[in-house]
């Protein structure tokens, strides 16, 4: 996240006020012999030192030629703009777009053949966007703690038309290096999510660097957002809706067996879905109520359910029922897996949001974009959702006949 604006250094205040210095770069060398002169490092800085209204989308860039530059300094209001050389250092970039309504300080050095050196320092300030956009939402939530299969997902509160600004300003980082890639749903939402589960134990920052990005047409990013949480243990589960049993293990090891009953399948609707879930959310309890049906129907409910643990949106739970009859032995459920109210209690209890469970053994497959059923596409699939697929596929050296659907 950057700094909030304080006072400028004394250099750089020094630096604003030379009149001179708001018309341009300006340099010097150590010898002004005609030879010398012809040799010294010339100094371009983008934006141009002066510019009341500079854009902000192409970031600050400072690029000499004849030499290499040996120092680059740039504040806005105060605090340092973040940047890079590029390998020749005959050019250095700020890593992000540029903050608007804001005043830049810069100061540069470089040196040419023969010893020669030249400066260039200059002020200019951003312009002010009329429209904005922010983030509206992330999950997971700061400092929560989530399951290895947990996506991130950002909502904006303006749609997004230049996917590509914005998808180039998200920034993942964990300790250790995971390969990952954004995918976009919509023009207000973009996930996130690794090719592979996170690792255990991994600490995960997201942050996105708007200030300056460009949404759409004349709406610009004006704040930065950041969320940092955290990945618990390993924890997965199987659940066979044909021998009527459902695994969880953790970190490699199985720490509970239960018999379920799953939907009972007379219907579209009462067929458990069959792929790579995610636990969403829980609640003890939770109303459940028909679907499509109402009051005085044949087959209508309104039930409370005791320790029910959301896997998707078309309202299959993992949850508590009294119906030890059939657990284990047939399916009767109008979709949900059902467990012995003690075993469901322990899941209830030792569930994470994005715990991975795979279901298997029925014909009606999970949707990709039902809940979080992100993992039911395959890696390359998923690079087709990112404004950067074409890079991210030749970087990855992903094999379009790819099929990596999760599994256990």
């Amino acid at each position: 996240m950057r700094r909030a604006a304080g006072p400028l250094p004394v250099l750089l205040l020094a630096l604003l006020a030379l009149p001179a210095l708001l018309a341009g770069c300006s340099w010097f060398t150590g010898d002004d012999t005609p030879g010398e002169r012809a040799a010294t490092p010339s100094i371009v800085i983008d934006p141009a030192p002066g510019a009341r209204q500079a854009p902000t989308g192409r970031g600050l860039t400072v690029h000499t030629t004849a030499g290499t530059l040996t120092g680059v300094a740039a504040y806005a209001g105060g605090a340092p703009v973040p940047g890079r050389f590029d390998p020749g250092r005959t050019a250095w970039r700020s890593d992000h777009a540029l903050v608007p309504g804001r005043d830049y300080a810069v100061s540069v050095t470089a040196a040419g053949p023969g010893g020669t050196r030249a400066s260039a320092t200059g002020t200019f300030r951003t312009f002010t966007p009329e429209k904005t956009f922010k983030i509206a939402s992330v999950t997971p939530s700061p400092g929560e703690t989530v399951g290895v299969g947990m996506p991130i997902i950002v909502d904006f509160d303006t749609p997004v038309k230049d996917r590509l600004s914005v998808e180039r300003a998200l920034e993942v980082r964990t300790g250790t290096p995971v390969e990952g890639a954004w995918h976009w749903t919509g023009d207000t939402r973009v996930i996130y999510r690794p090719r592979d589960y996170w690792p255990a134990g991994s600490k995960v920052d997201f942050v996105a660097h708007l200030s300056g990005v460009r949404a759409a047409k004349d709406v610009y990013g004006t704040s930065d957002h950041g969320v940092r949480f955290g990945v618990g243990r390993r924890q997965t589960s199987v659940i066979d809706t044909r021998t009527h049993r459902m695994t969880v293990e953790r970190d490699g090891k199985v720490v509970q067996r239960m018999a379920i009953s799953a939907g009972m399948a007379t219907t579209r609707e009462y067929t458990t879905t069959s792929g790579v879930h995610l636990t969403m959310d829980k609640a003890n309890p939770v109303r459940m109520v028909s679907p499509n049906r109402s009051k005085g129907d044949p087959g209508y409910y309104d039930v409370m359910i005791d320790h029910a643990v959301r896997i998707s949106n078309s309202g299959e739970y993992v949850h508590a029922k009294d119906n030890v009859w059939a657990q284990g032995r047939v399916n009767v459920s109008h979709g949900c897996v059902n467990a012995r109210p003690d075993q469901a209690a322990w899941f209830y209890d030792n569930s994470l949001r994005g715990d991975p469970v795979v279901i298997r053994g029925t014909d009606r497959e999970l949707e990709w974009d039902n809940g979080w059923g992100y993992w039911q596409l395959s890696w390359a699939e998923w690079l087709e959702g990112s404004a950067l697929h074409d890079d991210l596929v030749r970087d990855s050296g992903e094999d379009q006949g790819d099929t990596l659907r999760r599994s256990l």
